[in-house]
């Protein structure tokens, strides 16, 4: 058998995994002292920037021969989601290593990917490369909560544009088949709340304009929808969750107590729009819908994210290609999909700038945000010489 307990990589990721960066408020001070001695152990220059305070960003930054032309980002998070300690068989901040295995919250999202970066750009130095393009390495906060507090504001900075960024990798998600997922775009994330008012009365009384009622309609015609993106699933099974319209009612709020016939109730829904919804087409036919149901029936937004252009997934792009040339050359069975949740990606592809989601987990099941979040130790090293090929490759691209 392996002996992972005396491999650094692994070792690497142990500690990596033992940094309780969990949300929320999440204290980075640890996770920045662990990169910066992860970037002098590789010899290349670090910076931290605060955009919002207490929110660090750490930018790692190998030069390459050009370091005038478009450079590459490799891009992770150093936030975890929350656990339930109890409900784990592994102590989730531990790093237990059993029978191959290692468990860990944040191993699949994504800390085994930012030690697989490092790891590589440390066996390519080993060789003697030199890429064309400069390589950095973000480690960025907050994703597991939106972004909004950290590459959402750090996109907007003259420290991110002198990064001179042409293309870069973030996240993906592992698959239990042999395919390895490529996400070119995400679905946009939008969260609504529709408030419906009505007259307050006693609880014996069939009062009109009732909020219960506007309430059932707006429920209804979300659950239609709903219903349509599952039948539309089920009808072909060469789409993947991030093909369709996704709603799913999250919240219902409102009421004082059981005899009293509330005032105004309120139902919020988590949205996520296929790349193919018009965005005005659709907040349209919410608000036509809130008129259906009724006078004093409103709706407005915790969030709602533009559409965003995918990233081109052919040889027109040649980051495309180079990434595509690096797996095909390691006989790689790829799929390329939307993103069914939402990543960084999406602040740096709404600048205009090329991204692709991919994290090398094939015959893995996927377990982020579960107990016992776990990685094989075969496929987290797997990855690493997977890595060395596709960043070389995209970051010689001419």
């Amino acid at each position: 058998m392996a002996d992972y307990e005396n491999n650094p990589a692994v070792n690497n990721l142990r500690n990596y995994l033992r940094i309780r960066s969990v949300q929320p408020n999440v204290n980075y001070d640890e996770c920045i002292s662990f990169l910066k001695h992860q970037a002098e152990a590789l010899g290349i220059p670090v910076r931290v920037y605060e955009v919002i305070p207490k929110k660090p960003i750490l930018i790692m930054t190998w030069e390459g021969l050009e370091p005038d032309s478009k450079s590459l980002l490799l891009n992770s998070h150093m936030d975890v989601v929350p656990v339930a300690e109890k409900s784990w068989t592994h102590p989730p901040f531990a790093a237990d290593l059993k029978d191959g295995v290692i468990y860990g919250r944040g191993i699949q999202d994504m800390k085994s990917v930012a030690i697989q970066y490092l790891e590589a750009v440390r066996n390519l130095k080993n060789q003697g490369v030199r890429p064309r393009r400069t390589i950095h390495l973000s480690f960025v906060p907050d994703e597991e909560i939106g972004g909004r507090t950290g590459m959402a504001e750090f996109v907007k900075t003259q420290a991110f544009k002198d990064l001179n960024v042409g293309f870069a990798l973030d996240e993906g998600i592992a698959c239990a088949s042999d395919e390895y997922l490529v996400f070119n775009g995400e679905r946009s994330i939008w969260h609504v709340n529709i408030v419906c008012r009505g007259q307050s009365g006693h609880g014996s009384l069939l009062l009109p304009d009732n909020c219960g009622e506007k309430l059932r309609y707006i429920i209804d015609k979300f659950m239609d929808l709903r219903g349509e993106a599952k039948k539309k699933l089920a009808d072909n099974p060469k789409l993947t969750i991030g093909d369709v319209t996704t709603v799913n009612l999250t919240k219902i709020s409102g009421g004082l107590q059981n005899n009293v016939v509330p005032d105004k109730m309120i139902a919020s829904f988590d949205l996520r729009l296929d790349l193919g919804i018009d965005h005005q087409h659709f907040d349209t036919m919410i608000g036509d819908w809130c008129r259906e149901a009724g006078p004093n029936v409103i709706y407005d937004f915790d969030q709602k994210d533009p559409y965003v252009q995918p990233t081109a997934v052919d040889d027109a792009n040649a980051y495309w290609a180079a990434f595509k040339s690096a797996t095909d050359s390691l006989n790689l069975k790829l799929k390329v999909c939307t993103f069914p949740g939402g990543t960084d990606s999406r602040f740096i592809r709404e600048c205009g700038i090329p991204a692709l989601g991919f994290s090398p987990m094939a015959n893995t099941r996927p377990a982020l945000h579960e107990n016992d979040e776990s990685l094989p130790v075969a496929t987290f090293l797997n990855g690493i010489p997977i890595y060395e090929k596709i960043i070389l490759s995209l970051a010689n691209v001419a």
